[in-house]
């Protein structure tokens, strides 16, 4: 049978003692990049706390507000509905679709997807929570939801 051994003989402690970072809501920023009709608030990033693969955040849409049109480029986008009932719109073929979410509920943007946010209730603020696959917010306000891909002209 082999010998178990410590995990610090093998690797030294150095290799996986870091730290944990710590970012109170009350230190949220938001000066981070922005569409209209809502508000972003970075909480985790390479800029806050130095992370090199996930940004994170919450975003508040007022009430009967919509935001205005945009992606994030490379970055897959989860989001976490936790107040209100805000409606994610994105365009498919040559129809406008819409997803009606409810707290608790999930959705999942890919990357490059024109979409913008919704909320239609007169008189509560919409609140979720957001996830990137990348360091830092990545925002790129379009004109439309058809607008082409850079790519793509």
């Amino acid at each position: 049978m082999g010998r178990v051994t410590d995990e610090t003989e093998t690797r030294g402690t150095a290799a996986w003692h870091g730290r944990i970072e710590h970012v109170p809501g009350s230190q949220v920023r938001s000066d981070t990049a922005q569409t209209s009709g809502m508000r972003r608030f970075e909480a985790i990033s390479g800029t806050t706390v130095g992370s090199e693969r996930l940004w994170m955040g919450r975003t508040h849409v007022p009430p009967a507000t919509s935001s205005g049109d945009h992606h994030h480029g490379e970055a897959e986008t989860a989001i976490y509905v936790v107040s209100g009932h805000p409606v994610f719109v994105f365009a498919e073929e040559d129809r406008e679709v819409r997803v009606e979410t409810a707290p608790g509920d999930y959705v999942f943007v890919p990357p490059y997807v024109p979409h913008r946010e919704e909320n239609p209730s007169g008189d509560e603020e919409a609140v979720v929570v957001i996830a990137r696959s990348t360091q830092e917010g990545i925002v790129v306000n379009l004109p439309s939801l058809w607008a082409p891909r850079p790519q793509d002209g």
